[in-house]
């Protein structure tokens, strides 16, 4: 149960933090800015391994679980818990912002500035890069003392940082699912549950390719 409650906790954390960072420069007219928003991300991100990175190996996304699991660095009757306890907590920090927020229109939503086969594409190859670094600072179960939380955050935060603008760099079908059903924003909302998912196996594809070993060192 300690598992679960982390990933709830940690991913309530993730998106209260980081869509509410997005929230606040809404509803102010800017006062956190972009680069805020992006080192928001990154931090908090950073934060939450170290935080549950042991109890849980720090997750806090669908995508990465079930890239886990297809690693076979993770047990795939753990995934459905884990994305519930992710699910929850993404909802949870939602309808946290709504009530503290009731004059913001997104609440962090991820909606698109380009057509949504460009941000399809984008969001395959954020989540791919993404995915690359955590599969190889990570076991799956637990995160490698300080280099993950760093490297993770960095890339949270280099990624938000220059895509952000066109697609709010989601990389988390969590992290997308609550903020745009709880404010209604839910068009293009197919391509974020989609494309994370793909990013984050062709990345396990790739980097079996290159270090079998390091990729796939659980249960092969």
């Amino acid at each position: 149960m300690k598992k679960y409650i982390s990933e709830f906790i940690g991913t309530f954390s993730l998106i209260f933090c980081g869509t509410g960072a997005m929230t606040v420069n809404e509803v102010t007219g800017g006062d956190v800015t972009h680069v805020g928003i992006a080192m928001t991300w990154g931090l908090i991100v950073m934060a939450m391994i170290y935080a549950f990175g042991e109890t849980s190996g720090a997750h806090f996304n669908p995508a990465v679980t079930i890239a886990f699991a297809y690693a076979k660095k993770f047990s795939w009757k753990e995934v459905p818990k884990y994305i519930i306890a992710q699910v929850l907590g993404a909802f949870a920090a939602s309808l946290v912002l709504w009530f503290l927020f009731p004059t913001s229109e997104l609440l962090g939503s991820t909606i698109p500035t380009v057509d949504v086969w460009r941000a399809f594409v984008l969001e395959i190859l954020l989540t791919f890069f993404l995915m690359l670094v955590i599969i190889n600072v990570s076991t799956g179960s637990k995160e490698i003392g300080v280099v993950a939380g760093i490297a993770i955050g960095a890339v949270v935060l280099l990624e938000a940082m220059f895509a952000g603008p066109i697609t709010n760099a989601s990389m988390n079908p969590a992290r997308s699912l609550a903020p745009n059903i709880v404010s209604g924003n839910i068009e293009g909302l197919w391509l974020y549950m989609i494309a994370p998912i793909l990013g984050a196996l062709l990345a396990v594809v790739s980097c079996k390719l290159v270090k079998e070993d390091n990729c796939c060192n659980e249960g092969c």
